[in-house]
């Protein structure tokens, strides 16, 4: 198909060029003596993005899964205790992940449509006495349903009953993309990926630690090998790895934050939300609804929209592919064929976000949803997208 493809998943997503170049070198050695020069501000870079000060960054080769698994190996041991609520297919699968490392997990089956019940951890919280929840569990960002989740509320519910357990945070698909504070609001483990705000390809698995989670890996029992965070901290000091490390991505990595530090971390997030309102204006335009229950859950990375009864989401998904060349996120687990995902996140404009708009009005009436009236969502979107924009700048009116 002539033209290019249009990636609207929540992820991998779109790669910018000033990053494909950046990637796109002869291969180099991963011992060379002036690579520290290199890794050391990296890392230091990196807890920026973060917002951490006292904070430590660790990079492995992995997703955001591996990820989520040093996390665990590196705090936990056999049989603690944790909190942890599910409320779409990644959360449970963090909630596996658990289960399947042996610890007890007290998990809450949450309506899918909502987030972290926040209210709900202050009163288990508060009545462990015995502090016997050794962790507290949150998704900020469940990919599956677009749902947003108040990590700050977790963290108001764990200081109000002084409760001592660590607080991991799943930021696969929020950060670098909507705002997140490592520091205050206390997260003491938090897991991303290269491919979702990054804007990289898959590969790297983003772990950033509090002093406290450190601590705790003095004492934690489960096994750990690849993802051991000790072998990381002997040789990232020194400026190097414990095992052969995937280059290209991070001198990659080193250009997605420079241009993250270039727009500002505050007017990444900014844009985000502005294009993510951009898109739940088309969906209401539409006459259509959003999996997320409320404002207080949407997602500024990705939006799940329910097709109307007796239509099934995934044909609009392979409709728009096949027809438009436009890559959309079918439904998983409990909504599958039930709804569509749009990613909006990572390198995109506005003409970006109106053309992927366009491409769902098409694909939805290709397939009998006659209800959504032709250019609806697309002129909604422009409208909020006009009324939104920054005035130009001085320069920009003299040319």
């Amino acid at each position: 198909m002539a033209g290019r493809n249009f990636l609207f998943i929540p992820g991998p997503t779109n790669v910018p060029d000033r990053i494909n170049r950046a990637i796109h070198l002869a291969q180099e050695d991963m011992r060379a003596p002036d690579l520290p020069a290199f890794t050391k501000p990296l890392y230091e870079d990196m807890k920026k993005a973060f917002k951490t000060q006292t904070g430590r960054v660790f990079i492995f080769p992995a997703s955001g899964t591996g990820g989520w698994e040093a996390a665990i190996s590196n705090t936990l041991s056999p049989g603690d205790k944790v909190l942890m609520s599910g409320f779409g297919h990644f959360s449970n699968l963090w909630i596996d992940m658990c289960q399947r490392w042996g610890l007890n997990v007290q998990a809450l089956d949450v309506e899918w449509g909502e987030g972290v019940p926040a209210e709900k951890y202050a009163e288990i919280l508060a009545a462990d006495k015995k502090h016997e929840i050794k962790a507290v569990f949150a998704t900020q960002n469940e990919t599956a349903t677009g749902v947003a989740s108040d990590i700050a509320a977790v963290r108001k519910a764990m200081d109000a009953c002084n409760h001592p357990a660590l607080l991991f945070v799943d930021g696969v698909s929020s950060v670098a993309s909507m705002d997140f504070r490592m520091d205050e609001w206390k997260v003491d483990l938090c897991v991303s990926g290269s491919q979702k705000g990054f804007m990289l390809p898959t590969g790297l698995g983003i772990v950033c630690a509090s002093q406290k989670a450190l601590e705790a890996r003095k004492t934690a029992k489960l096994p750990r090998c690849f993802f051991d965070f000790d072998d990381q901290i002997k040789t990232n000091d020194l400026g190097f790895f414990p095992y052969t490390p995937p280059m290209n991505l991070l001198r990659g990595l080193r250009e997605s934050l420079n241009m993250i530090f270039d727009e500002g971390l505050e007017n990444v997030f900014a844009r985000h939300h502005r294009y993510a309102e951009a898109t739940r204006a088309a969906v209401k335009a539409w006459g259509l609804r959003l999996v997320a229950k409320e404002p207080k859950w949407y997602s500024d990375t990705v939006s799940a929209v329910y097709v109307p009864e007796g239509f099934n989401g995934t044909e609009v998904v392979r409709t728009a592919y096949r027809r438009y060349n436009l890559a959309l996120s079918i439904g998983l687990a409990k909504v599958a064929g039930k709804i569509f995902r749009i990613g909006h996140l990572g390198d995109l404009n506005e003409l970006q976000v109106l053309a992927c708009l366009s491409g769902v009005e098409m694909a939805m009436r290709d397939i009998g949803i006659t209800t959504v009236q032709p250019g609806s969502g697309v002129a909604a979107a422009q409208e909020f997208l006009r009324a939104s924009a920054k005035p130009p700048v001085e320069e920009a009116r003299k040319i």
